[in-house]
C-alpha cells in the first residue's frame, strides 16, 4: 500500500470517528473541520476527486454543525469561509481579515507596476470570502503570493505549512492560477528579474533581455 493511501485511509478512520461525534464541543468541531481542509489540500494533487470524496463528505457534515455557530474569533471565521469555499457553497458569514501589506509585497508590486506600467494590480483583495491574497492580477485571472519563512515549515523554504497549502489549493480549486514567490528570491536582482519575465510571459508581454523564465 502507497504512503498516499496509509494516509488516506488513516485520516478517514480519523475523521470518521470525530464527524459522527455527537458530544464534540464548537471549538473541536472547529480544529475536526480545520485539520480535514488540510488534508483534503495535501492529497487533492496525488489523488483523483473520487478518493476525497469520502473526506469531503465529513468536511461536509463537520461544516453542516457549523453553519449556524456563531465564530468566536477571526480564526473560526475563516475556517467557515474556505469549507464552504472547498464545498462550493455560500459562506454564511462574511468573515473579517486584517489587511497588512508587508514591505517584500510592496517593493515587488512596485517593481512589477514599473515594468509593467499598463498592469492592473490590486494588494490585498479578499476573494470568495477566502483570506486575502498578496497581489491579484484581475484581468488576467493571476494571484502572487510572496511566502516568507512563515510559510514554510521549518522556515526552509521547500515545505509549505497546512495553511499555506490550503489558502493555495482553495484559490487554484477557485480557478486561478496561483504564481508563488519566495521572499528569499527577492533579494537578488537577477531572481527579481526571472520572476517578472514569468509574469510577463503569463500575461502575454515578451520578457526583455536574456532573463529566463522559471
Amino acid at each position: 500500500m502507497s504512503y498516499i493511501h496509509v494516509v488516506t485511509s488513516t485520516s478517514e478512520s480519523l475523521v470518521y470517528g470525530i464527524s459522527g461525534n455527537p458530544q464534540l464541543s464548537q471549538k473541536d468541531i472547529f480544529m475536526s473541520l480545520w485539520g480535514v481542509l488540510v488534508c483534503c489540500a495535501r492529497l487533492s494533487p496525488d489523488v483523483n476527486a473520487n478518493k476525497n470524496s469520502l473526506l469531503e463528505k465529513h468536511m461536509d457534515a463537520l461544516f453542516t454543525r457549523l453553519k449556524n455557530a456563531a465564530p468566536n474569533n477571526g480564526d473560526e471565521q475563516s475556517i467557515i469561509a474556505m469549507a464552504a469555499s472547498w464545498l462550493g457553497r455560500a459562506c454564511p458569514i462574511v468573515p473579517h481579515y486584517q489587511s497588512n501589506m508587508s514591505k517584500p509585497q510592496t517593493a515587488f508590486r512596485d517593481q512589477l507596476q514599473s515594468c509593467i506600467p499598463s498592469l492592473k494590480i490590486e494588494a490585498e483583495r479578499s476573494l470568495n470570502s477566502l483570506p486575502p491574497v498578496d497581489l491579484l492580477l484581475p484581468d488576467h485571472n493571476i494571484i502572487i503570493e510572496i511566502q516568507g519563512p512563515s510559510h514554510c515549515v521549518c522556515g526552509d523554504f521547500k515545505t509549505r505549512n497546512g495553511s499555506t497549502l490550503l489558502k493555495i489549493a482553495l484559490l487554484q480549486k477557485a480557478g486561478f492560477e496561483v504564481i508563488e514567490v519566495p521572499v528569499n528570491t527577492l533579494l537578488n536582482p537577477d531572481s527579481i528579474k526571472r520572476c517578472i519575465d514569468q509574469i510577463k510571459t503569463r500575461v502575454n508581454i515578451p520578457p526583455q533581455g536574456h532573463g529566463s523564465v522559471i
